[in-house]
Order: structure tokens, then C-alpha cells, then sequence
């Protein structure tokens, strides 16, 4: 992997980083969950996956746990190196707590609206996450690189098109899903990240909804005064008197 360079040539991710980066403990926890998903699945192990029903009877946890959960061995390995290597990208960009809040914070998000949306309409179960988390990273790696170049398979091409790959594969995988809810968590993610990497925050959010309020109080406000007329005559002075 050749390491990327906004100003050239770009490379698949910044190359692998050390073991004490944020990247790195993502990633090692990708393949110690899923291992643990894999040694367990006929018993435990499936309370490790998200299952809307599930969460609202109490299983409050599996939004976290369904993140670093990849349910074949090619999901462990290329997961694992897409976090690794993306992953290590994005964090000498954004910072380890960007990092952490883009790729776990919007896979752990996009659980819990899947499980919201399950009060109103049929969802599936078992959702595993680590799909979820590797897709929302390569996608802020090509919206972040944006018209700079970097190559996919020795392919050079924009972090745009790069961004829209990773995109497609979900896509694709609709195509062959028996309903797009198969696929929800995905879908949800691939709108939170897009807004993310935009600027979308839940701070910022926080302000806007605070600025509507404020607004929609003034308004209110305005429409109980009344524009006094300049040809008016003045009030009586004797009625404010005492």
C-alpha cells in the first residue's frame, strides 16, 4: 500500500499504523468480537448481533456489540485491514476521537434507528455491524480525499468515485438482499456518514434546533405588537400618574 498524498498520487489508506492507534484497537477488536461470535454462535453468540425486538425487550447492549461483528473469515480479515489501513488514514487527519465517534459512533447510531424503525415496521434480525463499520470508513476516506486522487486495485481514481464504490457494494448487495431491510443498518450509515464528514454534528444539531426555537419565539412575540400610527394622539400623561 503507498501512502496517500493530497497533492498527487494517493495510495489505499495511509498504510498500516502502530497497535497503540485508535485504527489499530478498532481493528483488534473487529477480530477478538468476531472470533468470539464465531466460537459461540450456536449458543451465546448470538447476543453479540442486533436484534430490534430483542433490544426493546432489554438486550440495551447489542447496538455496541453488533459493531465489531464480522460473521465469515474474508468479513474478519479485509475488515480488520480496512480499518487498519483507512482507519489509520483518518485518524492522522480527523484525530483518534473523530475516529472513533465516525466509525463506531454511526454504526452504533445506525443500530439504534434500526431498532426505532422496528416499532413501525417489520425489520430483520442478526444484524452484524463490522460490514456496517468498513463501509462507513471507506466512504469518509473518498468523501474526505474528495477531488484528490488516491487508486483502488491500482486503479487511480478520485475520493469521490472511491467513496462511491464503497457505496455500491452496499447497493449491489440490495439487489440480492430479499428486502432492503437485510440491509438497514448499512443503508442508515451511508446517509449518517455522508452528513458527518459535511459537518453534520450532534452539537451542531443541538444549535440549529436551538435557533428554530428562538425564532419561532420571536415570531410569536411579533404577532402581539402593534404598530402605533404617527398620526395617533399622545395618551392621556394623567393615567400613569400614581
Amino acid at each position: 500500500m503507498r501512502g496517500f498524498n493530497r497533492g498527487g498520487g494517493g495510495g489505499f489508506g495511509g498504510g498500516l499504523v502502530g497497535l497503540e492507534s485508535m485504527a489499530a484497537k478498532l481493528a483488534v477488536g473487529l477480530v477478538a468480537f468476531s472470533v468470539l461470535y464465531l466460537a459461540t454462535r450456536t449458543s451465546q453468540g448470538a447476543l453479540l448481533l442486533l436484534n430490534p425486538g430483542e433490544v426493546l425487550r432489554g438486550r440495551v447492549w447489542e447496538p455496541f456489540t453488533y459493531a465489531f461483528i464480522a460473521t465469515d473469515p474474508l468479513g474478519i480479515i479485509f475488515g480488520g485491514i480496512i480499518i487498519w489501513s483507512i482507519g489509520g488514514f483518518l485518524e492522522s487527519t480527523w484525530g483518534a476521537r473523530r475516529l472513533f465517534m465516525a466509525s463506531v459512533g454511526i454504526t452504533v447510531l445506525a443500530g439504534f434507528i434500526t431498532v426505532l424503525l422496528a416499532l413501525v415496521i417489520p425489520m430483520a434480525s442478526g444484524y452484524a455491524g463490522g460490514t456496517v463499520m468498513t463501509t462507513v470508513l471507506w466512504v469518509a476516506y473518498g468523501l474526505v480525499i474528495g477531488r484528490g486522487q488516491t487508486n483502488f486495485w491500482g486503479i487511480p481514481l478520485t475520493g469521490y468515485w472511491f467513496a462511491g464504490i464503497g457505496a455500491g457494494f452496499t447497493l449491489l448487495r440490495l439487489l440480492t438482499a430479499p428486502a432492503w431491510q437485510f440491509l438497514a443498518p448499512e443503508l442508515i450509515s451511508l446517509v449518517l456518514v455522508f452528513a458527518y464528514v459535511r459537518g453534520a454534528s450532534p452539537k451542531r444539531l443541538f444549535l440549529h434546533l436551538q435557533h428554530w426555537r428562538l425564532q419561532r419565539q420571536l415570531r410569536d412575540r411579533s404577532k402581539h405588537l402593534r404598530v402605533v400610527g404617527k398620526n395617533r394622539p399622545p395618551p392621556d400623561r394623567d393615567q400613569f400618574l400614581n
